[in-house]
């Protein structure tokens, strides 16, 4: 994570303090979206920076209606808020306006809330529109002393997001993604190092690399990291790399190199040295 300057942490400590009982009290009352909005710009100008008279606006309109809160640094458009009433339970569904909004502008990022739960998506313009969950905080079970807490909450600072805080916390998830890790560990360069490993551990034994990649999606690895929509993209995002490292590869190889694709788990593979 990002070191948080302590003029800006101190501010997000002291913001958590004040707005805690103010959000479990509004909370309590229920209060409506309109109010909900009213809550969350203060928070937006007392724990995150935003000057509330320059750099927040509800009145942005996009295909004829307005989103809930826009942000601006510098007048230029950053991040749009989609902004749900404090007692509503958030669910993917209710950010697409907002996906909708951010993609029509050319923006990346959008956040949706109740003022207590803060979803960070990155939204993409590949084939379709689509939004990835980046990040989540609680803003009621966020504490004051930890640095981690801080941390989560200072990549949604007008600081922060000045100096792209935003893309650099989601590379930093990419890099460590249960569906990224869950396909590669199936790439056929891990499963040769599991069985090289494997031979050392037990030199009379054979054990074949499909063997191996059987035990790792029957038995190790959770079938949620190697199926559905993301696990697809984890997967798309794999073979694009090891693509371009095989094409680096011919281009300075006068023998050619070939890349596949091994079962349903759209892995890329390489050369496989025998053990």
């Amino acid at each position: 994570m990002m070191t948080v300057p302590d003029k800006i942490a101190n501010r997000i400590r002291e913001g958590l303090k004040r707005f805690q009982p103010i959000i479990l009290n509004n909370k309590a009352k229920d209060i409506n979206e309109s109010d909900t909005v009213l809550l969350i710009r203060d928070m937006l100008s007392e724990i995150l920076g935003f000057d509330k008279y320059n750099d927040i606006t509800t009145e942005h309109e996009i295909h004829g209606t307005y989103c809930d809160i826009a942000l601006k640094i510098e007048t230029k458009l950053t991040l749009l808020i989609e902004v749900k009433a404090i007692g509503i339970t958030l669910k993917k569904e209710h950010v697409r306006q907002a996906v909708d909004y951010a993609a029509h502008q050319g923006l990346q990022w959008v956040v949706l809330t109740n003022g207590i739960i803060w979803k960070i998506f990155k939204v993409t313009l590949a084939n379709s529109v689509q939004q990835i969950l980046v990040g989540e905080i609680n803003l009621l079970e966020a504490k004051s002393k930890s640095q981690e807490d801080i941390e989560k909450i200072f990549v949604l600072t007008k600081e922060a997001i000045s100096k792209c805080s935003l893309d650099e916390f989601f590379n930093q998830k990419q890099a460590t993604d249960k569906f990224i890790i869950g396909n590669l560990i199936c790439a056929d360069t891990i499963l040769y190092a599991i069985r090289k490993e494997l031979k050392l551990i037990f030199p009379d034994i054979k054990v074949q690399m499909d063997e191996i990649k059987s035990v790792l999606l029957n038995e190790v690895i959770k079938r949620e990291l190697l199926e559905g929509e993301d696990s697809e993209n984890a997967q798309k995002k794999i073979k694009r790399v090891y693509n371009r490292r095989d094409r680096v590869s011919n281009s300075n190889s006068t023998t050619p190199v070939e890349t596949g694709i091994t079962n349903n788990v759209s892995t890329p593979s390489s050369e496989n040295p025998t053990v």
